[in-house]
């Protein structure tokens, strides 16, 4: 709806899904704007962290770079790389 964009790194895809493997069970996925903090050890957090691959953020619009953790785990499920709850609220993901 609308005509706003969120843009993230391609790479993000195999990234989260390497981390994920690592992590070897189930994370929250901790969706927030980017003016607000992620909680810590959620895949919202790893996606805005100075720890991950890239350094730092995923999003490459500044403004738009949040809600990492709502957007990108259903293409990772869509492509059959992890699953992801479809609960009302504190849905997780793993690889598979």
């Amino acid at each position: 709806m609308g005509s706003t964009q969120l843009r993230y790194h391609l790479r993000c895809i195999e990234d989260l899904r390497a981390m994920l493997k690592a992590h070897g069970d189930w994370m929250p996925l901790g969706s927030a704007d980017e003016q607000k903090p992620a909680a810590e050890g959620t895949v919202e957090a790893w996606g805005r962290s100075a720890e991950n691959p890239v350094g730092g953020w995923y999003g490459l619009k500044k403004g738009y770079r949040g809600r990492f953790g709502m957007y990108v785990p259903p293409v990772l499920k869509k492509l059959g790389l992890a699953e992801v709850e479809e609960n009302p609220r504190n849905n997780r993901m793993r690889s598979i």
